[in-house]
């Protein structure tokens, strides 16, 4: 995705690097876990993507009975799939013709890794975690993202035992289309609310 330029990518990123070299180092200093379990957590959580995400909205798409339990209990739809998340709660919001979602952690980089995968650089710059909150109308458009006044724009700041995914509204001229091709139209960004899904052709 194009990174606007009010939001650079590198913002922050060194001292995460930094803390996260030292929480690493003083877990296995202490013991509590070894080089080699790191390695793994590290490898399993860059083979995460975000269609894992978008497995959970291509099912709500199709299935509306599955689609309010999505609704109810994020975590508990998640599991259904065979997607475990941990024992974080797992909210999901749905956009609408009337309501646009956003995600943010305010505080630092919070996010449903277990279903996105790693998250992108800018959503954990400052520039992004304090201007979302303030004027997410002029983010999303800087994003490419240009919703109508009518609108309303909704953003919901993650924490450390509760994280938010995005169900986008399904793209017209999809009707009788399988779930793994639901699915492949769902982007990263849309599962953030920073973007909306195109119609499909």
């Amino acid at each position: 995705m194009n990174n606007p330029g009010k939001l650079p990518s590198g913002d922050g990123a060194g001292y995460y690097r930094r803390m996260q070299a030292a929480v690493e180092e003083l877990l296995i200093l202490k013991g509590v876990v070894t080089a080699d379990d790191v390695d793994r957590q590290v490898e399993a959580m860059a083979g995460r993507d975000y269609t894992r995400g978008a497995k959970m909205v291509a099912r709500a798409w199709v299935d509306p009975a599955y689609q309010a339990r999505v609704l109810a209990d994020g975590s508990a739809a998640a599991a259904e799939l065979g997607l475990e998340i941990g024992p974080l709660r797992l909210i999901v919001v749905a956009n609408t013709p009337e309501v646009h979602n956003v995600i943010v952690c305010t505080l630092c980089s919070c996010y449903p890794r277990m279903l996105l995968g790693i998250p992108p650089e800018w959503y954990k710059s400052r520039a992004y975690r304090s201007r979302v909150v303030r004027e997410p109308r002029a983010v999303l458009a800087e994003f490419g993202t240009r919703l109508p006044e009518h609108i309303r724009i909704r953003v919901h700041d993650s924490t450390a035992d509760m994280r938010y995914m995005v169900l986008p509204m399904r793209p017209t001229g999809t009707a009788g289309w399988s779930e793994e091709r639901l699915a492949s139209l769902v982007t990263r960004d849309a599962l953030i609310g920073v973007a909306q899904l195109p119609e499909a052709v």
